[in-house]
């Protein structure tokens, strides 16, 4: 097995994300272990130096960004015998704060090479993509519906700059035109009707924010959030609840442990916060699909 490190970075993560990869080039090279650097350009590319390491049996393989960078890292090496660390450097890094990964670079970086290897599950998503179907990995979350519609509108020219501004003008113009069909989930074989839902695989959204706070990268569930009013009120008092934790006391919303989850109907979808494609959806889970440090 290969055993230099493999460090896949994407430098336009955040503005400051070119500083901190060189600092973190700089570390690693200094563990004395052989370093190959790469450093995306496109959408896709992470993936495919990732799942290129992983075939060539690299032992560890680093991802420096944020979590849309993470994802594709992580599809290219999920089930593979390669190992992943993550060294944030994204707009919201919700999978450090998930997993308790500081942003301070060199703890980070050294965290990536002394820490423990855990066992992760994932969760999985099939679409259909221009008449082809495609499966996904995510470790997140799945977002359907409101939230999916956010983040396509999102404006990644602003975001560049901006980082969550960007999401937050996004929401916010979404909510005023938002108009949703409703659509079915199929949940473990019953069936329920909403508008728009979270599917958590990691308790964390947005930064601290607790949507599905049962849910965990180790367990090989999902916790599924369906929200059925579909008025932009509705939306509004979601969010405000979802704020100060108290969502999942609302009359209006249906929260449940589930397997599968068939996604019937009409809407955009983002996974670990990146658009992915339209309802309809197959989401599931993968167990221990992935080696990851933490």
């Amino acid at each position: 097995m290969e055993s230099s490190i493999v460090l896949i970075a994407n430098p336009v993560a955040k503005r400051s994300s070119p500083k901190k990869i060189e600092k973190a080039v700089e570390l690693l090279r200094s563990s004395g272990r052989t370093l190959t650097v790469h450093l995306t350009e496109n959408r896709g590319d992470a993936e495919k130096v990732a799942r290129s390491a992983s075939e060539r049996g690299a032992s560890l393989i680093i991802a420096a960004g944020g979590d849309g960078t993470f994802n594709e890292v992580i599809n290219g090496t999920a089930r593979t015998d390669s190992v992943m660390a993550i060294l944030p450097m994204g707009t919201t890094n919700v999978l450090a704060k998930e997993l308790g990964i500081p942003e301070d670079v060199q703890t980070a970086v050294e965290l990536a090479l002394s820490g423990k290897a855990h066992l992760v599950s994932l969760g999985s998503i099939t679409i259909t993509l221009q008449q082809t179907i495609v499966t996904r990995f995510f470790c997140l979350m799945a977002g359907i519906g409101f939230d999916g519609e956010a983040v396509y509108s999102a404006n990644l020219s602003l975001k560049k700059y901006s980082g969550k501004g960007a999401y937050v003008l996004s929401g916010i113009r979404t909510l005023v035109r938002y108009a949703p069909d409703e659509m079915t989930f199929i949940v473990d074989g019953r069936r329920y009707t909403g508008y728009s839902a979270i599917i958590g695989k990691a308790s964390k959204y947005a930064g601290h924010f607790r949507i599905t706070p049962d849910a965990s990268l180790v367990n090989p569930d999902l916790y599924v959030f369906v929200m059925h009013g579909r008025r932009p009120a509705d939306m509004l008092r979601y969010a405000l609840g979802m704020l100060r934790g108290r969502h999942l006391a609302f009359k209006d919303v249906t929260y449940l442990r589930a397997h599968s989850v068939r996604v019937e109907g009409n809407a955009r979808i983002q996974i670990d916060g990146d658009y992915i494609g339209t309802a309809p959806a197959e989401i599931g889970v993968v167990p221990e699909a992935l080696k990851l440090v933490y």
